[in-house]
């Protein structure tokens, strides 16, 4: 820390004194929340580029003021472990603190013990994903539990005895991933208790998002984390309580947002990537280091380490991120795509602050996983992603598409803080959408959205618990692809500026909040002046698609005086949901190209028309704008075919006429 940091530093801690602004008695650094990190003054960056990066173990510590919290904190957590990294156990103790947020005395608490799902096959974790999630597989080494050794009060009165263990879904007696707490004294609204416990946790070989590959580690759902305790109103809840639910083969997380301070021990040759910011260089001490980190305004805290991270940074500062520290932890054999990844990271965070809102955290940190290590990668954490494993010496845009998804999740995993168990949608849904449009930005890589719509096999409905999903790739072509494809269809029929507005609008209004689908119509509603209720009853409550079809071609010779015409007699229909008005065009002979608009109102249209030439071929939808049909194959027909011969023409075959429809607009 150079001289005049130092005194800017002691000059903050003076005035902290001052005010009473220390935290609470017992930890006495955790003033440091009134406070926003910057490693050093960034400079002013309108674009991403590379730069030299930083080799130094840590970066200097600058504590600048902060004007006012952003959430309600209602956690405050305080978190010591310990990596014993022979038998990849974690060895922790933490006090938590729970701010009653309610109008009613609360008398239960509800904790998550993730670890728990790998404690045998019979957890509902592992019935329901088959011990197989995306394409990660678990292995015979795949076993994880969480243990808590002590739970005390204050005054150091063991709860132990009043935890039991809850499965509120399923019932399933062997799911230990959900614990209840009856407290000795309710705590009454706006009132606090503080809890402390020690816990120890064995790490599984990496799977689902968490455990060890080799010497790395990620450390993901590692702590005893409270559930959410969800007022009155919120996501249109009628009474405040406690949203408990077990962890699920589908479902992510939710959590309510807090401070975290968290100290790391781990081998001296390990380096750690944490959510947050290190509050002191790391202290070295019988051939181990500590790590200090702290975090507010964050609903979980997630870590990674190994002895092998390549580590570079760089600062970055453009409009809607006044100053970041962009912190890459790579695997050795992606070190050579050090500017890719950053330039990813970068573009990112640009353009996400453009669209959307101000990145108010000052890091973001990137975590490259080791070859073997793919159960820990493509993962969110608030201010830390994981990008995939490093598999492939070569990546394509897969590098760059991966980043860009989980910085995504930084708005809406973690500061739109969406219930994942109930409403994943919200968050995977708009984070693929908000991907898609970076990568077009700045890749020039587009979304084939009409080649995706055709991979909806099953839909189902979006606004549904995510362990009602049949299974893993049902709930990924739902919640991830079908989501997007509705907000892309809301796109198509407001334009991409009242979309944008739409978007931004939603992530101003409930940031660091936790919304709900129907908060999100209303906001629809509220940008377009329309109603929306057709569009999400069948698309997000519903399980609708939006398929239109030319079902039926008649054409006959008729006299009108001295000359023959021909009667054409077109049927257009509709099957499944509104997704507005529709192209159809109309070949004849000659050469016309007659197009009409349907409003798509209705379920069929006939179109009848009368030409000096014979009717060639009809299509709806030419260009494909509806995004939701995934039944391209039955948009064109032909005139001429026998109807026991008529056939429809594929999406790959009508793309090749697409070149006709280039120069027509309507």
């Amino acid at each position: 820390m150079n001289p005049r940091n130092a005194k800017r530093f002691l000059l903050f801690a003076l005035v902290a004194v001052i005010l009473g602004l220390t935290a609470r008695q017992g930890f006495g650094d955790a003033w440091v929340s009134q406070y926003t990190y910057a490693s050093a003054p960034a400079k002013k960056d309108t674009a991403p580029k590379p730069a030299a990066p930083s080799t130094a173990p840590e970066p200097d510590i600058v504590m600048q003021p902060k004007p006012v919290s952003l959430s309600k904190r209602v956690t405050e957590y305080h978190i010591d472990v310990k990596l014993q990294e022979d038998t990849h156990m974690l060895i922790g103790e933490q006090s938590v603190t729970w701010t009653n947020p309610g109008r009613q005395q609360v008398s239960e608490m509800y904790f998550h013990l993730y670890p728990n799902a790998f404690r045998s096959k019979d957890t509902t974790f592992m019935r329901e994903s088959g011990g197989q999630l995306r394409n990660d597989k678990a292995t015979a080494d795949s076993i994880g539990y969480m243990n808590l050794l002590s739970l005390e009060t204050t005054e150091g009165y063991s709860l132990l005895p009043r935890l039991h263990y809850v499965q509120p879904d399923d019932s399933n007696p062997n799911d230990l991933t959900l614990a209840k707490l009856r407290l000795p004294q309710a705590v009454a609204p706006g009132k606090s208790v503080t809890l402390r416990m020690k816990f120890e946790v064995k790490l599984p070989e990496v799977f689902a998002r968490m455990g060890y590959s080799g010497n790395f580690i990620m450390a993901g759902q590692w702590f005893p984390k409270l559930c959410v305790y969800e007022t009155a109103g919120t996501r249109g809840r009628a009474a405040e309580g406690w949203n408990i639910h077990q962890y699920h083969g589908n479902s992510e997380f939710y959590s309510d947002f807090g401070i975290y301070s968290v100290k790391i021990n781990v081998p001296d040759s390990y380096k750690v990537a944490a959510t947050g910011f290190q509050t002191k260089p790391s202290i070295v001490s019988n051939g181990r280091k500590t790590y200090q980190y702290y975090a507010d305004d964050v609903h979980d805290f997630g870590w990674s380490a190994s002895p092998d991270f390549v580590y570079a940074e760089e600062p970055f500062s453009t409009d809607g991120v006044p100053g970041v520290r962009i912190k890459l932890y790579l695997d050795p054999l992606h070190a050579k795509f050090k500017d890719r990844y950053m330039h990813a990271a970068k573009s990112a965070l640009a353009k996400y602050a453009q669209w959307y809102g101000a990145y108010p955290y000052t890091t973001l940190s990137v975590v490259v996983p080791p070859k073997g290590g793919n159960g820990a990668g493509g993962m969110e954490y608030p201010t830390l992603i994981t990008a995939f494993a490093a598999e492939n010496e070569n990546p394509g845009y897969d590098l760059e598409r991966t980043v860009v998804h989980e910085i995504g999740h930084q708005y809406w995993y973690g500061m739109v803080a969406s219930n994942e168990f109930e409403e994943a949608w919200l968050d995977e849904g708009f984070t693929s959408y908000a991907e898609d449009k970076v990568m077009e930005s700045e890749y020039g890589v587009e979304p084939n959205l009409p080649v995706e719509a055709s991979y909806m096999t099953d839909p189902a409905p979006l606004k549904q618990l995510s362990w009602s999903y049949h299974s893993n790739n049902h709930y990924a072509e739902n919640v991830y692809m079908r989501a997007k494809l509705v907000l892309f269809g809301i796109e198509k029929q407001v334009g991409a500026q009242t979309m944008r507005k739409i978007m931004r609008t939603y992530f101003q209004k409930y940031k660091f909040k936790h919304p709900s689908t129907a908060d999100f119509q209303r906001v629809v509603e509220t940008v377009t002046k329309t109603k929306w209720n057709d569009y999400f009853s069948h698309f997000v409550y519903g399980n609708a698609m939006s398929d239109y079809s030319v079902a039926s071609i008649h054409v006959r010779p008729v006299k009108q005086g001295n000359e023959t015409q021909y009667e054409s007699v077109v049927l257009i229909k509709k099957t499944g949901g509104s997704s507005g008005p529709v192209s159809v065009v109309f070949h004849f002979a000659d050469g016309t190209l007659m197009p009409k608009v349907w409003d798509g109102q209705e379920t069929h249209i006939q179109y009848k028309i009368v030409h000096p030439s014979k009717l060639l071929w009809a299509a709806v939808d030419p260009h494909n704008d509806n995004v939701l049909d995934n039944k391209h194959i039955n948009n064109f027909m032909k005139a001429e075919l026998a109807e026991k011969s008529r056939t429809r023409w594929s999406v790959g075959v009508s793309k090749l006429i697409e070149s006709i429809f280039a120069s027509i607009a309507w």
